[in-house]
């Protein structure tokens, strides 16, 4: 984990350095592991964000109960972002997958400090959630 979070900071740091993402976008990077809120049967996930070329990507790594045990799900390994390019401070869009829908969306996540509104839309229907960072 420690050594991922390390190749993380090193390849958002040579992007900024080769200019591929602006300095003012790197502060609000969705790089990293976050967690999301509670589902309908009361399991958080941990999302992991990492780079994917020059956009980011995010799968479900670990899944807790309302208890805050580590559970076994379906989801564990699910691609639940891709292709997330800057787009403006802090906002990156790119393809959402909701796993309880069973469908991608069109996705953009707003990242302000350790929180980040991640919002999928299809038409003119849009959904939201606020995830925090765990690191």
């Amino acid at each position: 984990m420690k050594k991922t979070i390390r190749h993380i900071k090193r390849t958002l740091a040579a992007a900024i350095c080769a200019g591929l993402i602006p300095m003012a976008v790197a502060a609000d990077t969705p790089l990293g592991t976050w967690l999301t809120p509670p589902d309908a049967n009361g399991i958080v996930a941990h999302i992991e964000a990492q780079p994917c070329g020059a956009a980011a990507c995010g799968v479900i790594a670990r899944t807790y109960d309302s208890q805050g045990r580590p559970v076994q799900t379906p989801n564990l390994g699910v691609r639940v972002f891709w292709d997330m390019t800057p787009a403006g401070a802090g906002v990156w869009t790119g393809r959402a997958f909701v796993p309880a829908h069973n469908r991608s969306y069109t996705g953009t996540m707003k990242v302000r400090g350790n929180r980040m509104t991640v919002r999928g839309c299809l038409g003119p229907v849009c959904q939201s959630q606020v995830w925090a960072r765990v690191n």
